[in-house]
């Protein structure tokens, strides 16, 4: 009984990059004033170049590698559409989506066509931590698993100490409560709505490589399964915060396990009812998470130096 417990609690935490990776790449631009809600599109579209760069180079730090750079070009597009020309925030969000989606399909289907047997990578091979693996219990959970989580650990750990412990991170925070006071301080606004939107898409499109290497090796269109747009509740169920979105992350893994789980041990419930439990838990999450939510003052609203409230519009 106990070691299947502790397995279901050691794919909980395989599950629980592919949410928190986009939810910490949506605060980190957030917490500049850059409201990026394409995140399922750039995870589909890192899924997409992921997968076919391994397929292609045989090497699973290239296709990685490639996804990242995917990721930070989709974040540069919306930087330069919403911060220096100052379109809508949430329609650009929203055509890039759209663009993602598109274009990770269109990549697939060029690249290996139209066949019967989909072709397949090699997926993520656990990495024990050398002594911290054998802890009862703890050891097979966190330290018996694949390098992307571990990697998750790691800029949880990085980005919360950025944030709040660095010079930078009051940059980044004043530029997204009051982007016209820091302005006024000689703090560059538009260089940093460049790097933490750039930042945070590569985080949303190294999250959507992830999940061809975790199960089967597989691509497939909607491999995200919504997982993108859970992320935009979940960042702010997370209070815009590192550390509190990775912890809320784990509740979405682990309703997301209950339902494979219980699939798999022929639970006498319809498959598409149990498929929903996720989505489910997010509309519950989003009503107790969106009443009395808090956001960055300047969340979502371009910054104008001309403007008298420093505000578009």
């Amino acid at each position: 009984m106990i070691d299947l417990i502790v397995s279901a609690l050691a794919f909980v935490v395989v599950l629980m990059v592919p949410y928190a990776l986009p939810s910490i790449g949506i605060a980190f631009g957030g917490r500049s004033g850059m409201f990026n809600v394409a995140s399922e599109g750039i995870m589909l579209v890192g899924a997409s170049v992921g997968f076919l760069g391994t397929h292609l180079t045989g090497s699973l730090a290239i296709g990685i590698l490639l996804a990242v750079i995917v990721g930070g070009i989709f974040g540069l597009t919306f930087a330069f559409l919403c911060s220096t020309l100052k379109l809508n925030q949430f329609v650009v969000g929203t055509l890039l989506f759209i663009a993602g989606t598109g274009l990770a399909t269109l990549l697939y289907k060029i690249v290996i066509g139209l066949i019967i047997v989909a072709p397949s990578i090699t997926v993520l091979q656990n990495i024990p931590i050398p002594g911290l693996s054998l802890i009862p219990i703890i050891g097979p959970i966190f330290f018996n698993q694949n390098i992307l989580v571990y990697t998750t650990f790691l800029l949880v750990i990085a980005l919360r100490f950025l944030l709040y412990k660095t010079t930078i991170g009051l940059k980044i925070r004043s530029v997204g409560e009051n982007p016209r006071a820091a302005d006024s301080l000689g703090i560059h606004v538009f260089r940093i709505h460049y790097v933490c939107v750039i930042i945070g898409s590569m985080l949303m499109s190294l999250a959507g490589a992830y999940l061809p290497l975790i199960f089967s090796g597989l691509y497939t269109d909607g491999i995200t399964a919504g997982r993108g747009w859970i992320a935009i509740p979940l960042t702010i169920l997370g209070r815009w915060s590192p550390v509190s979105i990775f912890l809320a992350s784990f509740l979405f893994a682990g309703v997301e396990t209950v339902a494979y789980r219980a699939q798999a041990a022929g639970v006498g419930l319809p498959y598409q009812l149990l498929l929903m439990l996720p989505y489910f838990v997010t509309i519950l999450v989003a009503i107790w998470a969106y009443k009395g939510a808090k956001y960055p003052a300047a969340v979502g609203k371009p910054y104008d130096r001309e403007s008298p409230m420093g505000f578009e519009g």
